[in-house]
């Protein structure tokens, strides 16, 4: 784990197998708790439903504000995730447990800040939601206390960050499924057993957020004192106040610093991205209720793919970062070749299952035969993205691995910029749904080209335990 595998070098025959177990090894488990995110919102809506309608209309509401809140700072796995592995790479160990750390103090930092403008704002951030007058008490219920749980899941980033980092994907796969199962037993115990309503769903959520997150700073002290415990026992000799690995523990301003340098433009990412699905769902609302509908179903199963298809960026991000902490380009090329032809071969598989499954698919969510029409069509363009889709999200995770954040920042702008008119088009010249979807084509196709481009100049191939 601390070195290239050398191996790869001496039998190059050898390095397919190599790289699929190593995939595979980190997918699977990875692709597990990305599955088991959502399932924590299900449940609510599960739960909360037979409350009555306007409780379920609040929970909406209020959810999708926590979940953009919190998912704009997803930076902080990726960024994280990619400093350790290159440490993992380059054999120090302790120093990517530091900067591990680092990258949780400075989640704890930016969720003060947003708790502290979310629970006097939440009047105000409902009502600009759209909540009608008998969803609106729930909504601001369940949002005020759910923020609470914003520290523990900005946490809950950064520290699944250092285990990804670590080449461990099992550990958050537990926790999260630890998680959901412990998060569907308060919900149910405190909405109907201790009475307490919507608020009783939003206060398990959060018990359950923060267990969680005592199980991941659990994990890396532990990995602190196992692997500083020789730089404890030296400091200690030398009469230091306090044992190495604890004091690695400490709030390190410099480091916190560097963390946020390297998760800024990670951010601008994510916001580009999260503005063209809100532009999206806008314009689909604009062509009408049918098509905004149909938008719902294949948007929906259009997520729920792309889970599988970024477990495969996940294992990138470990991987590419190792090999270049290594010093190993070649192995990083190589990794990365291999991971696309897993992307492209997952999409053509997941493509199949939708155009096969369509006559499943499309009842399954809806009755509505106006729904069912423009549905069909766009069913086909969601399973033709799909390859497309998995160079999208492996190419992704390889140069978040490497550490390129500023590049990705910029071939998002790119992205948005070309998808926007061609977005706010569809409407104008009378196109329907399926107009939509081929516009969101674009954007994904211009998303394969800046990628694939920056891909094969091989200016991503920085080694050094640090990115310079």
């Amino acid at each position: 784990m601390t070195q290239a595998p050398d191996d790869l070098r001496a039998t190059p025959d050898r390095a397919p197998r190599r790289h699929d177990r190593e995939i595979i090894a980190l997918a699977l488990p990875a692709f597990g708790a990305l599955v088991a995110e959502p399932l924590f919102l299900l449940a609510d809506s599960a739960i909360v439903g037979h409350l009555g309608t306007p409780q379920l209309a609040g929970l909406g509401v209020a959810a999708t504000l926590i979940a953009t809140a919190v998912g704009v700072f997803v930076f902080l796995a990726y960024a994280t995730t990619a400093a350790v592995s290159r440490r993992v790479g380059s054999g120090d160990l302790p120093t990517a447990i530091r900067q591990g750390m680092d990258g949780i103090w400075l989640a704890l930092i930016i969720s003060a800040a947003v708790v502290a403008v979310a629970i006097p704002a939440a009047p105000a951030l409902i009502d600009l939601s759209g909540a009608s007058a008998t969803a609106a008490p729930y909504g601001v219920t369940y949002l005020r206390i759910s923020s609470l749980g914003i520290p523990a899941m900005l946490v809950i980033f950064a520290a699944t960050g250092v285990l990804r980092g670590l080449q461990d994907t099992r550990t958050p796969l537990y926790v999260a499924v630890a998680g959901f199962a412990a998060n569907a037993a308060l919900n149910v115990t405190l909405v109907y057993g201790a009475g307490l309503g919507i608020a009783g769903s939003a206060w398990g959520t959060v018990i359950a957020q923060n267990a969680m997150a005592a199980v991941y700073l659990t994990v890396v002290v532990r990995g602190a004192r196992r692997h500083l415990g020789g730089a404890a026992e030296a400091q200690q000799s030398r009469g230091g106040a306090l044992p190495g690995w604890w004091a690695s523990l400490r709030p390190d301003a410099a480091g916190i610093r560097a963390c946020a340098r390297a998760g800024g433009p990670l951010l601008v990412r994510t916001l580009c991205l999260r503005a063209i699905l809100v532009i999206a769902t806008a314009v689909a609302a604009r062509i009408g209720d049918v098509s905004i509908a149909g938008h719902q179903v294949a948007f929906t199963l259009w997520t729920l793919m792309a889970f599988a298809l970024d477990a495969i960026a996940i294992a990138g991000q470990a991987i590419i970062g190792r090999y270049l902490g290594a010093d190993d380009p070649a192995g990083a090329a190589a990794a990365c070749r291999r991971m696309v032809q897993w992307g492209i071969v997952s999409g053509v598989v997941l493509g199949l299952l939708v155009v096969a499954a369509r006559p499943l698919i499309v009842p399954l969510f809806t009755s509505d035969p106006a729904v069912r029409d423009v549905l069909m069509p766009v069913l086909l363009i969601v399973a033709l993205s799909q390859p497309v889709m998995g160079v999208v999200c492996v190419l992704d995770g390889v140069l978040m691995g490497a550490g390129d954040g500023p590049y990705l920042a910029w071939s998002m702008l790119v992205t948005l910029a070309v998808f926007t008119p061609a977005a706010f088009a569809v409407p104008a010249l009378g196109g329907g749904l399926s107009a939509l979807w081929w516009a969101l084509m674009l954007m994904m196709l211009t998303r394969t080209a800046t990628l694939g481009l920056r891909a094969r100049s091989g200016k991503w191939l920085v080694t050094g335990a640090v990115r310079a």
